[in-house]
């Protein structure tokens, strides 16, 4: 689904990703961690397509197509999804409103009519009860005056709403209590299926006690230094990462 090749990019001439390799298959979920400032955040970005970034050098090709030159919304539409890590606040927007733009912009992109005012009330009704998100939620502007668990089963409710393809978390996590995480958590994992794919970044292990990876990749220093499974996580939340600094001296 997605395949990331020797990959380069960064801000204003200074290369921040220094030569990715990735492959994420349908039904897989990976996860990528890595110490502050090792180019997590940047990876999602440049995935996304963030606009402020340039790729210099590699190729992103997602369901055998080179996306790198795609704006980020060709992709969106294409079903590439990113959750971020501080979602805005967009004052007058209800979530409710949001949610049907989005998925009718999607559509028109693939030439298809709006979805029904029925079907998409029911889909919104089923999603929001998987989530435990409780319907006056809805009519309130997209993430003002959200507390940071409301606004992270927000971005969830957005991924279950619109059905991506790839949905790539970035530090979904940040800022949760266990309760919030486990609900947010517990929607990935209903989301999770045989033709989609995840890409979680996060700093801790305890995400991934609930949202369990096939993958772990360790980032540091804008490249991919170390790759396992699970039980990476946990090695690496007992050691730290200075390890495999040493590892790579």
């Amino acid at each position: 689904m997605l395949k990331i090749k020797d990959l380069y990019a960064g801000l204003e001439g200074k290369d921040i990703l220094k030569g990715i390799n990735l492959e994420v298959k349908a039904g897989e979920v990976h996860a990528i961690m890595g110490p502050n400032g090792s180019g997590k955040s940047t990876l999602a970005s440049v995935v996304a397509g963030k606009e402020e970034f340039e790729v210099t050098k590699g190729e992103i090709v997602y369901e055998n197509e080179d996306i790198s030159e795609l704006d980020p919304e060709e992709r969106a539409h294409k079903g590439i999804f990113l959750s971020f890590q501080y979602p805005i606040e967009i004052p007058g927007v209800s979530v409710t409103n949001f949610i049907k733009t989005a998925i009718n912009e999607t559509r028109k992109a693939k030439k298809m009519d709006d979805m029904p005012a029925s079907e998409m009330l029911k889909m919104i009704k089923e999603k929001a009860a998987m989530l435990e998100i409780d319907r006056k939620f809805l009519s309130r502007s997209l993430n003002e005056g959200f507390s940071g668990g409301e606004k992270k089963r927000n971005e969830i409710f957005q991924m279950a709403m619109l059905e991506p393809k790839l949905a790539i978390l970035d530090e979904t996590d940040s800022g949760l209590d266990i309760d919030a995480l486990k609900v947010v958590a517990n929607g990935v994992n209903k989301l999770r299926s045989e033709d989609n794919a995840i890409v979680v970044i996060t700093h801790y292990q305890r995400l991934l006690d609930h949202i369990v990876p096939d993958y772990v990749h360790v980032l540091m220093n804008g490249r991919i230094v170390k790759s396992g499974t699970k039980e990476l996580a946990y090695e690496l939340e007992e050691r730290g990462y200075d390890w495999i600094k040493e590892e790579l001296v």
